[in-house]
């Protein structure tokens, strides 16, 4: 009994010292290497897909100048033409500044940018494959922020810009996709499913209509995340949209405005992110672990046989996200994509809280490695 109390005590102080919360994230490179950074304080290469399809060990590329990746929602971009790949909200204690990942020279610098009326505290974003500016959309206004062609961080500040105030909801929360240069807004109001709003960037104009998207069975009016499929060159022409009522992952295509339905993700977590390559999409769960589906441009037969495949290549980094539920997380439940099982979510992010300390006492009475085994980056 004192044992089990020692290691809770154990637990709670190593928890109130553990402010630093990981918030990895996940990139390819320009020859569609996938990049995981932020696991446990290491950054990792997991090769191409054919390697890291087979579970190869994933090749540890930390190395100084790296972000802490401890911000509240760290988001990572390939900008293609220049093989950098830019960071945002990834240090927590600079959350203005924009990390480059020279993935030529395999190094850092960090950016300094002036948000002006930008608020970093809540906004979604797409990096434009041909100009490589940044959209953000932020409380109502839209952003840009001019990455030029950085790949290394260059000597003062750059601003982010007002561009406008998109005729959008009052209060809406974005749903943006990136196309043929064009920002995709879903989920606006009652458009309805399988509708979206579009941006034409290089006019800087929001199209009056709404577009509508053919299929056997549309996407939802529903919150969810969005990712571009990369092409080997030139600009993104599909996109993904994962729904928060994993109902399906509809790719829609803006060539001919049609979209395919193929499986949700094994692991329903609306804190999931995620990343599409040109054959592959994947998620990192917000336990940290990550798993992606094959996708075959074209391909029907292909795709109809896809299925959700956990990427062992990559450590689990144990992952706590602002106002992750595990709910509906198979993790927790015990089925779906090995992981890390015992895990327990903050409403208020960051570490476990007292609420969690019975059911730690628990674990650690059962096994004490798995509960005191939490690490942050």
């Amino acid at each position: 009994m004192l044992r089990l109390f020692a290691l809770a005590s154990l637990l709670l102080i190593t928890l109130s010292q553990s402010n630093v919360r990981a918030s990895p994230c996940l990139s390819f490179d320009v020859d569609f290497n996938l990049y995981a950074f932020g696991f446990n304080g290491k950054d990792w290469n997991a090769g191409t897909q054919d390697v890291w399809a087979t579970a190869t060990n994933a090749t540890d590329i930390t190395t100084a100048g790296r972000p802490p990746f401890d911000g509240e929602n760290t988001t990572c971009y390939l900008a293609q033409y220049f093989n950098a790949i830019y960071v945002l909200n990834g240090d927590a204690k600079n959350p203005s500044s924009v990390y480059i990942y020279d993935a030529g020279s395999k190094s850092w610098s960090k950016q300094a940018t002036t948000p002006g009326s930008f608020d970093y505290s809540s906004f979604d974003t797409i990096l434009d494959h041909d100009t490589n500016v940044f959209y953000a959309l932020s409380k109502g206004a839209m952003y840009s922020l001019n990455m030029d062609t950085l790949k290394v961080a260059r000597s003062g500040a750059i601003p982010w810009n007002l561009v406008q105030k998109p005729d959008l909801l009052q209060n809406y929360n974005p749903v943006m996709a990136l196309a043929q240069n064009h920002i995709h807004f879903l989920n606006v109001g009652n458009d309805g499913p399988g509708k979206a709003r579009i941006f034409v960037i290089h006019y800087s104009y929001l199209q009056p209509e709404v577009q509508s998207y053919t299929g056997e069975k549309v996407f939802p009016a529903a919150y969810g995340q969005a990712t571009s499929f990369f092409k080997q060159s030139g600009v993104q022409e599909e996109f993904a949209f994962i729904p928060d009522d994993f109902s399906g992952t509809y790719v829609i295509n803006v060539e001919n405005n049609s979209t395919r339905t193929l499986p949700p993700p094994r692991v329903k977590d609306t804190k999931s992110s995620y990343v599409a390559g040109i054959t592959s999409l994947v998620q990192l769960d917000s336990i940290g672990a990550v798993s992606f589906l094959p996708y075959v441009p074209g391909d029907s037969s292909a795709n109809a046989n896809a299925t959700w495949t956990s990427i062992k290549g990559l450590p689990v980094v144990a992952l706590y996200k602002s106002g992750s539920s595990t709910s509906n997380n198979p993790h927790v439940n015990g089925t779906g994509v090995p992981g890390n099982t015992d895990t327990s979510h903050s409403s208020s992010g960051g570490v476990l809280r007292s609420a969690a300390i019975s059911s730690a006492m628990t674990r650690a009475a059962r096994t004490p490695q798995t509960a005191m085994g939490y690490t942050s980056s």
